[in-house]
């Protein structure tokens, strides 16, 4: 064939298909719903999104009508066609891996990203390096781990593999919706700057964390209605702080009366067990809330936007990054951090004080302590929360067992990895909390990591295992109005650190029948789950930082001997007590 005519061939088979071409096109364009007009902020942005998102309701500050779509969302704002539009778009502009091109661009929250993601709520510094240390894994506590760390590596050992399986779901690394299958109340978790500025849109049901058998903020299947879009808020309800804070100290279900009890399912209801349930399973009692929450007092009332978010310091632990305490409010001279900062809703009017609600407005007069009892120079170290706090949970003995027979959930890469992990507890109790010394104060204590670890190989055989008992400082925040009385403190056994048992004084001679007797486990048997130290004065049990202690033998003894006295001396008004010397002896019960 010559050369014209292979021209002319491929001139015939080109021209249909560029008729195809243009037809298509042409078709394309005359189906491409255009607006009338351009979409434009009152920002000055082109916003072609709005052309087809008109029902979104947001807040004032974050309008539609405001700020447009795309400088959250991303995507291309330009774009008349969806799935261009689409192109690039995140759900949750929050998400920590974004967030530098959404919230944090220049005009907005160009400050907090850098605060939030050194946040020990991202970073989970102060719970990996002393899980790390607990284990025997690092000879440290201020190890300078964090999540995002372990995110991009697959580093691992045995406390690793246990907080990624178990622990790993309460950070602001984590992806909200990220647990295929997972109650509603676990995947609402997480999403960086929406873990707490988020709530359901208007008409949403939202879930808290007692109405998990409900299945309250959970879709039904297969349901095809629109979600409204949520809301975004400065002023952050509890509800998100307690979606995390209920396990561990569980001081977000404390603070609400919510005790997370045995379980037994009890008391029953009609023969069955109880309907009061937690996520995991976990069965509930109510006691009595704190008596901020009784007064509707929410977290961020007490808790500082730079306590919360970070101040941009990597804390090792909580309590560098934490900057209020009870005298921040109750003092001659309220208004004050620990830091030295100012609380912004702590107003004077006259002689009198007053904290103003960031969330009701409501104001609530701010009191004293009262000199007799709180200013007692025999209670110059003691703690407010360790009179005023009433009931604190106390998980005694965590047996974790890891079989490498089966795979579990690694909830950092989302994928299963072998190693299944069960977790038990030998009993938990809420009365008589324990006392011990922190540095120069008189805390709360309760079983930090009382860890009895089995490690079972992939045959099926024990291949080790530790134990390690740990004391924990808290504030269980279930604080009361009225103070513990004078023998819940100086006639128990159990509020000293002795444990339940018997106290008596024989010829002088202090001694203490304890009735926990610890467990049998691989490494022998354990010393009583509730004995943190010896009536001599003996630490059985680790503290949780290096100078948290229990009271030593002259304390122990100090305390107790009071507690002799109550029997005739009931009242701290007693004149006994003005001038009163523990050296000297008791005519009644002790030899001159």
């Amino acid at each position: 064939m010559n050369r014209p005519s292979r021209q002319i061939l491929s001139l015939l088979v080109f021209l249909p298909v560029v008729f195809l071409l243009t037809g298509y096109l042409v078709y394309r364009e005359r189906n491409i719903e255009r607006p009338e007009q351009l979409t434009v902020t009152t920002a000055g942005h082109v916003e072609m999104c709005l052309s087809c998102h008109k029902d979104e309701k947001l807040d004032t500050a974050h309008d539609r009508t405001v700020v447009g779509c795309s400088p959250c969302h991303l995507g291309n704002a330009l774009a008349v066609d969806k799935e261009k539009a689409h192109t690039g778009m995140v759900i949750n502009p929050g998400d920590l891996r974004v967030v530098t091109q959404t919230c944090s661009v220049e005009g907005c929250h160009s400050a907090d990203v850098h605060k939030v993601k050194n946040s020990l709520m991202a970073t989970n510094r102060g719970i990996l390096a002393t899980l790390l240390y607990y284990w025997g894994e690092t000879d440290t506590q201020d190890l300078d781990l964090s999540i995002e760390q372990l995110m991009e590596s697959d580093k691992t050992s045995p406390a690793l593999d246990y907080f990624r399986k178990l622990c790993a779901t309460c950070h602001l690394w984590k992806q909200k919706n990220d647990l295929p299958g997972a109650p509603a109340f676990f995947n609402e978790k997480g999403g960086g700057c929406s873990a707490c500025h988020y709530i359901p849109g208007k008409g949403e049901q939202r879930s808290t964390v007692t109405d998990f058998e409900s299945g309250a903020g959970a879709g039904t299947e297969g349901e095809k209605q629109k979600k409204p879009h949520p809301q975004i808020i400065a002023k952050v309800p509890e509800e998100n702080c307690i979606r995390c804070h209920n396990r561990s100290g569980r001081i977000g279900l404390s603070y609400i009366g919510v005790f997370e009890a045995e379980g037994y399912g009890t008391p029953y209801e009609k023969g069955q067990a109880s309907g009061n349930k937690l996520p995991g399973d976990r069965f509930y009692l109510e006691l009595a809330a704190d008596i901020h929450h009784v007064r509707g007092m929410v977290c961020i009332d007490c808790h500082t936007r730079d306590e919360i978010m970070g101040d941009g310091t990597r804390y090792a632990h909580y309590e560098q990054q934490l900057e209020i305490s009870c005298q921040s409010c109750h003092s001659p001279t309220p208004g004050t951090t620990r830091k030295g900062k100012s609380l912004v809703n702590v107003l004077e009017k006259g002689k009198a004080s007053f904290l103003y609600g960031k969330i009701d407005g409501r104001e609530r007069p701010l009191k004293q302590p009262k000199k007799e009892v709180c200013l007692y120079p025999g209670h110059d170290r003691v703690t407010c929360e360790a009179c005023h706090s009433t009931w604190v949970p106390q998980c005694y003995g965590c047996h974790a067992k890891r079989d490498a027979r089966e795979k579990h959930l690694d909830k950092l890469s989302l994928e299963e990895t072998t190693g299944w992990w069960e977790e038990g507890r030998s009993y938990i109790r809420y009365e008589k909390p324990m006392l011990a010394v922190w540095g120069d104060e008189v805390v709360i204590v309760t079983p930090g990591c009382q860890d009895i670890v089995t490690l079972i190989d992939d045959k099926g055989k024990v291949e080790g295992g530790m134990n390690r008992f740990t004391m924990a400082a808290i504030n269980p925040h279930t604080t009361q109005a009225a103070g513990r009385g004078c023998k819940e403190c100086h006639a128990s056994s159990k509020t000293v650190g002795l444990g339940e048992g018997t106290v008596t004084k024989r010829n002088g001679k202090w001694e203490f029948h304890p009735v926990d007797r610890g467990a049998d486990t691989l490494k022998g048997r354990t010393v009583g789950f509730d004995n943190f130290v010896t009536i001599e004065g003996k630490p059985l049990q680790y503290g949780s930082r290096e100078n948290l202690r229990p009271f030593n033998q002259e304390e122990l003894h100090r305390i107790l001997r009071v507690g002799l006295c109550l029997e005739c001396h009931a009242s701290y008004e007693d004149p006994a007590y003005r001038n009163y010397d523990w050296k000297k002896p008791c005519p009644v019960y002790e030899e001159p």
